[in-house]
């Protein structure tokens, strides 16, 4: 981390659940997160527009996963919170966006700004649950989703990102389910569909090697992307940026990773950078 991106206190924190990012955010084209993103402006302010034509202004602004959206900001840099929808209880994110939306908005975004602050000055290895991330963040906990044991398993298959890329037949095979039948319990277990979800997650996986100094062909492989295509394709689907410009404006990012989900807890690494 280079001494600009110290004094800016360009950082990303990754859980499972969670991610929190202070950072660049690049220019402002379409992106289809899969997660609920809650943005906040440093100075200035922010506009949103959605697919649907809808345009807000402020220093705050809330997306539900999976809407198309533009995000431009005043400042070259951003705080963001990430949220993964299949951690909350359904109804959560709508009702979230609403209070961000409305008379709340301005205390949610001292809060970000504020745990900002304290991340910035928190030593790396401290521990932290969802539930701990959410009260830093925003002040409460979210209700956590209550998800069936054998989508539950095929959701930790999905995050590993080691060996053979998982597959739907092979996680029914360990449910002791059809393959017709797993796909189904899966979508209504979280919300999405199992293809959506592990090309979400896959995507989401790129965050941790951001600022790394890394073969984007080999990182493209190892995490379960066909070919080169297909990588950048979804990458700028889902962030609205080439792979190659998200490593570039990341090399200043002090990026921690964690696998404490939940209730659990475990201890920030930090990764090379």
């Amino acid at each position: 981390m280079d001494d600009a991106g110290r004094k800016l206190g360009h950082m990303m924190l990754i859980t499972p659940e969670r991610v929190f990012y202070a950072g660049l955010l690049g220019r402002p084209r379409e992106r289809c997160s899969g997660a609920f993103n809650i943005y906040v402006s440093i100075e200035g302010g922010l506009w949103l527009t959605t697919a649907d034509g809808r345009e807000s202004t402020g220093e705050l602004a809330a997306v539900l996963p999976n809407v198309r959206h533009t995000i431009a900001s005043d400042h070259r840099s951003v705080l963001s919170l990430v949220i993964e929808p299949e951690s909350v209880r359904p109804g959560v994110l709508e009702d979230l966006a609403r209070r961000l939306s409305g008379p709340e908005s301005q205390a949610f975004a001292r809060r970000l700004r504020l745990a900002h602050l304290e991340l910035r000055v928190r030593h790396a290895g401290e521990e932290f649950s969802s539930a701990e991330f959410d009260l830093l963040c925003l002040g409460e906990a979210l209700p956590q989703r209550v998800i069936d044991p054998r989508v539950a398993r095929a959701i930790v298959q999905i995050g590993r990102f080691s060996g053979e890329p998982v597959t739907a037949a092979s996680c029914a095979a360990e449910a002791g389910l059809s393959p017709s039948r797993f796909l189904h319990l899966f979508k209504e277990e979280t919300g999405i569909s199992f293809r959506s979800f592990r090309a979400w997650k896959r995507a989401r996986h790129l965050l941790h090697f951001a600022n790394q100094d890394i073969n984007l062909a080999h990182l493209a492989q190892d995490i379960g992307y066909p070919d080169s295509t297909h990588f950048s394709h979804s990458i700028r689907r889902f962030y609205g940026l080439k792979p190659r410009a998200i490593f570039s404006g990341s090399r200043d990012l002090a990026i921690y990773s964690t696998s404490a989900v939940g209730a659990g807890h475990s201890g920030w690494t930090q990764e090379a950078g």
